[in-house]
């Protein structure tokens, strides 16, 4: 019984090491990501939250809404209001209404847009590829369905309003 007590400790010991590391290396990932939303956000006049709506808008598999992004921001009306304001007068957005109902205001990303992010974020897509390429694809696919898992699971939480 200590044997197994002792190899159980172990096990839950480096679990818990290896379960620090990865948190510590995903805080890291979101800090470089978060490093290059800022910088984007600065050469475009924007600010970083603007960019996360950006994203939104973009990877959104439907046409994307105010009330969406509110609700995917955890923004009031009034910060996504101003939100869109900003990214229409830079460009990046348009605004239309729906045909069936003048009320639904619809988020489309302007064309033009896409390319100056795709310029910006270009030395990103090539990071990714060349870490890629550290990998089998069936690795490749294992990080996958974990990103994915993952992002479901945070998409469920919602941050409490103060």
């Amino acid at each position: 019984m200590g044997e197994g007590h002792a190899e159980e400790t172990g096990t839950d010991s480096r679990s818990r090491v290896e379960l620090q590391r990865f948190g510590v290396a995903l805080r890291r990932t979101i800090g470089e990501m978060n490093r290059l939303v800022h910088g984007f956000a600065a050469t475009q006049k924007l600010h970083p939250t603007d960019v996360h709506a950006l994203s939104f808008v973009l990877d959104h598999a439907d046409t994307a809404t105010p009330g969406l992004v509110k609700e995917h921001l955890g923004l009031t009306s009034g910060a996504v209001t101003a939100c869109l304001d900003r990214l229409e007068k830079a460009g990046h957005i348009r605004r239309s209404r729906a045909d069936g109902d003048r009320r639904v205001v619809r988020i489309h990303y302007v064309q033009g847009a896409r390319a100056v992010a795709r310029a910006y974020f270009m030395p990103l897509a090539q990071a990714a590829d060349r870490a890629g390429d550290r990998f089998t694809d069936d690795e490749l696919a294992v990080v996958l369905r974990y990103l994915d898992a993952l992002n479901e699971e945070l998409g469920e939480l919602r941050v409490p309003r103060h």
